[in-house]
Order: C-alpha cells, then sequence, then structure tokens
C-alpha cells in the first residue's frame, strides 16, 4: 500500500499550540469515502482535509470531522492553502489558488509579507438565510447554553445562517458572558436537532467591528470548535445583513476573536461584499496559519 503524505496545520493563529488544529492529506487521490473516514480517525484530528487531484492552482478537496464529510470547513481551507504554498505544491509565488469541493470552487487568496506567504483568505460557500426561529426556540438555546434572557443582547441579531454549515447565532452582552457558558451538552444536541443546525454559536461585541465567539457543535461530534470559519463566515453575513455593523465602498470587515476560553486563541479575519441592493452575496475569512510537522504512515 502507498505510503499517505500528510500535514499537520494550526489555522488562524501565527504560533503553534493556538488557533484550531486540522490533519491535511496531501495525496488522497483514488481514496474512496469510507477511507477517507477511516484515515480521518486514524489522524485524530477535530477535522482532516483531503486533496484528490491537483492541477497547477487547481485542488479538488473534501472535509471530513469525525462525524462524517461535511461541504466545507473554513479553518482547514486557510490551512490548506497556506500549507499548499508553503510545501511547494501549488507554483512558486502562487497568489491565488482554488479548491474544487463536491459542490463549488472556492478562491482562496495568499497574502505575502516580502517573500514569505503570510495569510490565506477565502471565498466560502455564499451566505444563506432561514427565517427567524420562534423566540421560544431562541430561550431554549440560552437554556442549552447555561444562560438566560437576563444575558441577551437586544441590539444584535439572532437567527440561522449558512456558509457552509448552518449555524443559530446567539448575541450575549459581553466577551464575560460568553466565557461563562457552561453548555448543557444532551440538551443542546436536542435544540441543535430540532433546529437543524451544525452548530450553536455565541457571540459578543468587542467594538464596531470586533467580536468575540465560542462555537458549539455536538452533532458534529465537537463539543466545543476552539476556532471556527465557517460559522465567523455566517456571522458576518448576519450581522451585515441586519445592518449593525459599519460599512465602506460596499464592504465590511470584521475581526472575530476565539478559542480563548480553551487556551487556543484565534483570530478570524471576515470580509462581507455587498450586492448594488445593499445585500450580503460573498464573505471572504482569513488568518495565519503554522505547519507543525508533516509526515507519512
Amino acid at each position: 500500500m502507498p505510503r499517505i503524505p500528510y500535514a499537520i496545520v494550526d489555522a488562524f493563529a501565527p504560533a503553534p499550540g493556538a488557533g484550531n488544529r486540522v490533519a491535511i492529506v496531501l495525496d488522497a487521490r483514488g481514496m474512496t469515502p469510507p477511507e477517507m473516514q477511516e484515515v480521518a480517525r486514524r489522524l485524530s484530528e477535530p477535522e482532516t482535509a483531503f486533496v484528490t487531484e491537483r492541477r497547477g492552482n487547481v485542488f479538488a478537496v473534501r472535509f471530513f470531522t469525525p462525524g462524517g464529510e461535511v461541504e466545507f470547513s473554513g479553518h482547514a481551507a486557510v490551512a490548506l492553502g497556506l500549507a499548499l504554498v508553503r510545501l511547494g505544491l501549488a507554483p512558486g509565488g502562487t497568489t491565488r489558488l482554488f479548491l474544487h469541493t463536491p459542490t463549488e470552487a472556492l478562491p482562496v487568496d495568499i497574502v505575502y509579507e516580502g517573500s514569505e506567504p503570510k495569510k490565506a483568505l477565502v471565498r466560502g460557500p455564499a451566505p444563506r438565510f432561514r427565517d427567524l426561529p420562534p423566540y421560544q426556540a431562541l430561550k431554549e438555546a440560552l437554556e442549552a447554553l447555561g444562560s438566560d434572557e437576563r444575558y441577551l443582547h437586544r441590539g444584535l441579531p439572532y437567527g440561522i445562517a449558512y456558509t457552509g454549515l448552518w449555524s443559530l447565532f446567539v448575541p450575549l452582552i459581553a466577551p464575560g458572558v460568553v466565557d461563562g457558558l457552561e453548555p448543557d451538552m444532551p440538551l443542546l444536541t436536542e435544540v441543535s436537532r430540532k433546529l437543524e443546525v451544525a452548530t450553536v454559536h455565541a457571540y459578543a461585541p468587542m467594538g464596531p467591528r470586533s467580536f468575540y465567539a465560542r462555537d458549539f457543535a455536538p452533532l458534529l461530534g465537537i463539543p466545543e470548535d476552539p476556532v471556527t470559519g465557517s460559522a465567523n463566515a455566517a456571522l458576518g453575513a448576519l450581522l451585515a445583513r441586519a445592518g449593525v455593523v459599519p460599512r465602506r465602498e460596499g464592504q465590511v470587515a470584521l475581526t472575530i476573536y476565539q478559542g480563548h476560553r480553551l487556551g487556543n486563541p484565534g483570530v478570524v479575519e471576515v470580509v462581507v461584499e455587498y450586492s448594488p441592493m445593499g445585500q450580503p452575496y460573498a464573505v471572504q475569512i482569513g488568518g495565519e496559519a503554522v505547519i507543525l510537522h508533516t509526515g507519512e504512515f
């Protein structure tokens, strides 16, 4: 059996031990989905990205969590974009590459500092929104998170949005309240299943364009995700749609801080672009990443 090359990368972090860890299988040509799932289990990381084909600056990719395949993983896409350039699998000096998922092609912009690739910005799936859930459902989510209505931020939007995964967004009054959450995981699992969302994303303001968040994904087999790409992209789209963040020249740039409660602090850059009608139609997420090690098995 041929050896399988892989890399372990911390996304949304400038140094090892922070952000969100992801495994990347650099050559998964010919692998079936059950084989990918088994490899993901062997690598034992919360998410694994598989490069199933590559041609120049175009790469076919699939994403797996412990619970199965997902359409998009933001932190894995950021980690993958930078790893492909740094490991020489993309042409030298590449400033844009494309990740082809089973459903769409996602452009990835590589930002250099001098001659070194510093950041990756990934355009995720187009944002989508569901009708506002009943207020009773929000109360149930607050209870499952270990909070109540007293700590709900009335000036920020709650709701369900999507940029690769459907998430419920719960606004709270301060980062300290977000850090103080002690979720009841069985109850949160029930709420997630009832609302048909992959994650429950609690967030609070830190400034006009900066927020602090925690993300809980029991249905994906991830009680708490350290630093989340897709959910923070959807959060940016939700905030832009509600008009609560200032914008200039057809876009708004936000910064989301996450992972501090788990000891894995990370920073997610979110850029929301607006259509001429003033609606959010595209979202980029990005940040730094660091390769911990590479190997074969």
